[in-house]
């Protein structure tokens, strides 16, 4: 069944504000991004590593794994790096494939290696985080079959990596949980079912812009903003045509025959009404597919956990939603 991309309605809605703890995390974040030039304005080196330095203070501390094993796996694209997080305690055997979110071109396993330990502390889970190549080095389509490759992998490696492979759980943020989508999609139309889950937090699924939720939250205050998602699809696409592929532009896609999915929704944020379609459009497919719409939270908020109570309770909801998906 195939989306069609809506018209805004008018009057636009109200904006919401953000949840405070959040909001002193947005404001941070802007702060210290306002140090340094806007990430169109340099170049792709120095806009990656201008993330990598305001996510910094984000990442510090938080659980302590028993230990990290990192890995090369080949992809049909050449090899990828894996890091593998083993939490002290495991209270599931199987393993989550997380996808990192920064708009197909910036964020990498280091920005998202705190949400990755709290995902393996909070659940007991071996969490795999995968370090695609990012756009515009490689464009779409390679990022995401690489993601999907590195499933394959993971799925065919149990015994190397310590887990029950056939508890294979993959999911991602933003960027990450396009991907996610796209690899899920890939492996359905390979009769490959080996996922047990998908986790989806606040993804961009759409390559339609004209919605309302990018009305009221694009702006820029929000975190997100209009600008930065016209520069990532920029980078990440090489052709008009893969604007609307429905490997990309999910609410495109035929959804029918996934597994479960659990749908993380931020509700200030630009692409909340992707995910609202989503849920629906997964639904009326015959999936199974839970959904949570966090109030005041804004784009990236995840990665808020060290000051946000609402942060730590979507960790929660999630590690709660991998164990009632999990055969122990």
């Amino acid at each position: 069944m195939r989306s069609e991309d809506p018209a805004i309605t008018v009057p636009i809605p109200p904006r919401t504000r953000l949840d405070p703890q959040v909001e002193k995390f947005v404001r941070a974040m802007d702060a210290d991004a306002s140090q340094f030039g806007r990430r169109e304005t340099v170049s792709i080196d120095e806009a990656r590593a201008i993330a990598e330095t305001v996510r910094k203070r984000w990442v510090a501390g938080g659980p302590a794994m028993a230990r990290t094993q990192e890995h090369e796996v080949p992809t049909r694209h050449g090899a990828v790096r894996v890091r593998a997080y083993y939490p002290a305690q495991r209270a599931l055997p199987g393993v989550f494939v997380y996808l990192h979110g920064g708009g197909f071109v910036l964020g990498s396993i280091d920005t998202h290696d705190r949400v990755m330990r709290e995902y393996a502390q909070r659940a007991g889970i071996v969490v795999v985080g995968v370090h695609y190549t990012r756009a515009p080095d490689a464009r779409f389509p390679r990022p995401m079959q690489e993601c999907a490759d590195v499933l394959r992998w993971v799925s065919a490696n149990g015994a190397l990596l310590g887990v029950d492979a056939a508890q294979l759980f993959v999911g991602g943020d933003s960027a990450g949980a396009n991907f996610s989508m796209g690899a899920s999609l890939e492996l359905r139309d390979a009769d490959e079912n080996i996922l047990q889950g998908i986790v989806l937090n606040y993804g961009s699924m759409s390559s339609n812009l004209y919605r309302n939720s990018v009305i009221q939250y694009g702006g820029g205050d929000y975190g997100l903003s209009l600008m930065s998602m016209m520069w990532f699809r920029a980078m990440h696409c090489a052709s008009g045509a893969d604007l609307i592929d429905p490997r990309l532009d999910i609410l495109r896609a035929e959804l029918h025959g996934l597994p479960p999915a659990w749908l993380v929704v931020a509700e200030c944020d630009p692409v909340h009404d992707d995910m609202i379609e989503l849920e629906r459009m997964l639904r009326e497919a015959g999936n199974h597919v839970d959904m949570k719409v966090y109030a005041g939270a804004a784009h990236s908020f995840l990665e808020a956990v060290s000051i946000s109570d609402l942060a730590a309770e979507a960790f929660e909801d999630t590690a709660r939603w991998l164990r009632l998906h999990s055969r122990t």
